[in-house]
């Protein structure tokens, strides 16, 4: 059994989990996954996937988890912990099926509230299954008769210990944010353990912890995180498109407060989110996460809009968490010094940086709510993803885009 906790999970599908009991408890959400990569799966593998997914029915919140989420997670509203101790995977609104050139069609439906929490997980099975059993040339490389496994464990220790080194000497302040494309449980545990190793022994550390709920229990570090795209798209329906940017900050405040105050901008690119962050949620939030386009122009834009109302940029801070390295956090922290404060979310880079064996690129992402389509533009265009019709509504929605 690959996940054997309901917290192996990212924080933010939890505060999400939550915002949407409170205030939309009946949506119904459908997801849909999308392989943006090359590779090809097989029969063995769905096999193995649907006993994995299946595996998942027998889940439950310990006592323990129930206390430590209590305990330290004060800005749950009081019926959540409640909820989740009772919370029970369900599968029977799945489709999983290989087409015709094996690549992996899956789909689910079911109360957005529930459904939330299987996005994460699924993805971390998939790509450790598809590394267990399609791609394993990369366990077969351990010198002097040395076994494969504990060669790469070896590798990835050495190298989560450069890794933290070098963000810390370069003063870039990160969390590990690699749950989901994962190479495996076994090495984003090996990742982080080094990364709190290295944290006890050395007073410059910039770890600030990870956005497993699981491992930040495990190894008593901040869980880090807010909301993800799919919040925003999901306001999409149940408030409004044109606004729904300015709906979700708005509706997060109202179950949150002042907590997790980091507002996520390239559902439908910056330029939109800018035109609903006002004032008033300009001043109430912490700050904003960059998940798509060039981060320098990105920088630019928001200093710039915080500077228009009058807010020191300094006083507020970018999350950067798109595809980083090391080179990439190191440069921008460069260009963001005496600007706006920066940190960084890097994920696969941590958990799945094998040399000559590419993790998948792969999502999971929410396709409708209640049976009506939602998009994510992104500030990348190839990483849009939608209803192709849905699309060119959003388009011409914000961007006066002709529907012909």
């Amino acid at each position: 059994m690959i996940i054997k906790s309901v917290l192996d999970n990212d924080l933010y599908k939890f505060s999400m989990m939550n915002c949407v009991l409170e205030l939309f408890p009946n949506a119904i959400a459908t997801y849909k996954f999308k392989n943006r990569g090359k590779q090809k799966f097989n029969e063995e593998f769905l096999n193995l996937l649907k006993k994995e997914i299946k595996e998942l029915e027998k889940l439950r919140l310990t006592n323990e988890e129930y206390l430590w989420l209590k305990n330290n997670f004060k800005y749950f509203t009081p019926g959540f912990v409640e909820y989740l101790r009772n919370f029970r995977y369900d599968f029977s609104g799945f489709k999983i099926n290989l087409t015709k050139d094996n690549d992996l069609e899956l789909e689910y439906t079911g109360k957005w509230v529930d459904y939330i929490l299987y996005e994460v997980k699924i993805m971390a099975i998939i790509s450790e299954l598809y590394f267990r059993y399609i791609d394993t040339d990369w366990i077969k490389k351990g010198p002097n008769g040395m076994d494969g496994l504990d060669w790469v464990n070896i590798n990835q220790k050495t190298l989560a210990y450069e890794k933290i080194e070098e963000l810390s000497n370069s003063g870039c302040t990160f969390a590990e944010f690699g749950t989901r494309r994962r190479r495996s449980h076994e090495i984003q545990d090996l990742v982080i353990n080094q990364f709190v190793e290295y944290e006890k022994n050395n007073s410059n550390s910039s770890f600030v912890g990870t956005s497993n709920l699981y491992f930040a229990m495990k190894y008593n570090i901040k869980a880090i995180g807010t909301y993800a795209h799919e919040l925003c798209m999901g306001m999409s329906v149940l408030e409004g498109l044109r606004n729904s940017n300015y709906y979700t900050m708005h509706n997060w405040k109202r179950v949150f407060g002042s907590n997790l105050g980091i507002a996520l901008t390239d559902t439908y690119g910056t330029d939109v989110f800018l035109e609903n962050f006002t004032l008033e949620l300009a001043k109430n939030y912490d700050g904003v996460r960059h998940d798509s386009g060039c981060p320098f122009e990105f920088t630019d834009k928001i200093v710039n809009h915080y500077k228009k109302m009058n807010i020191d940029p300094m006083s507020k801070v970018i999350v950067f968490s798109d595809g980083l390295n090391i080179e990439k956090a190191i440069d921008i922290k460069k260009y963001c010094e005496g600007k706006i404060k920066c940190s960084f979310g890097i994920g696969t880079f941590m958990t799945n940086n094998i040399p000559d064996s590419p993790s998948l690129n792969m999502v999971i992402k929410l396709w409708s709510i209640n049976g009506i389509p939602v998009v994510k533009l992104s500030d990348t265009p190839s990483k849009a993803m939608g209803d192709k019709d849905a699309i060119r509504v959003a388009k011409w929605t914000f961007f006066n885009q002709s529907l012909d």
